[in-house]
C-alpha cells in the first residue's frame, strides 16, 4: 500500500477511503492486503487530478468512474459484435460461393423484361401411363 500511495501521490488513509467507496478496488493478498495494480494506480491519479484541479465530490467521483466503466465494457462488447459480425459475413459469402457453383448449368437467370415480354413457365406434360 505504501508504493501505491508515493506513486499516486496520496495518503495510506486516503487509499483505504478510496477502496471503501468503491472508487478503486484493488486485488487482495492472501494476508487481504491490497495488491495495486497499473490500472488502479492510473485510477487514482486520474481521481486526484478530478477532485483536487477539478473540484468533483466523492460521490461524482464514483459516478465518472461508473460511467467510465459501463463506457469500456460497452466498447468491448461492441467490439465483440463486430468480429461476430465479422465471422457471419464470412461465412454467408462463403456459403453463398458454394450455392453458386451448385447452380445447375440449364438455368437462364431471368432478367428484367422490356414492357411487352412476358414470362412463360414451361412444364412438361405427362406421360401417359403405360
Amino acid at each position: 500500500m505504501s508504493v501505491a500511495a508515493q506513486l499516486s501521490g496520496l495518503h495510506p488513509q486516503t487509499l483505504r477511503q478510496y477502496d471503501r467507496l468503491g472508487l478503486v478496488s484493488p486485488d487482495r493478498t492472501a494476508g487481504r492486503g491490497r495488491r495495486y495494480s497499473a490500472r488502479d494506480i492510473e485510477r487514482l491519479r486520474q481521481v486526484q487530478q478530478l477532485s483536487q484541479d477539478e473540484g468533483i465530490n466523492l460521490a461524482g467521483l464514483k459516478h465518472i468512474i461508473e460511467l467510465e466503466d459501463q463506457v469500456a465494457a460497452l466498447q468491448s462488447r461492441v467490439a465483440e459484435l463486430d468480429a461476430a459480425l465479422e465471422r457471419a459475413t464470412a461465412a454467408f459469402v462463403q456459403r453463398e460461393a458454394t450455392v453458386r457453383a451448385s447452380y445447375r448449368r440449364d438455368l437462364v437467370p431471368y432478367q428484367e423484361a422490356q414492357e411487352n415480354s412476358a414470362l412463360v413457365e414451361w412444364r412438361p406434360r405427362p406421360r401417359p401411363p403405360a
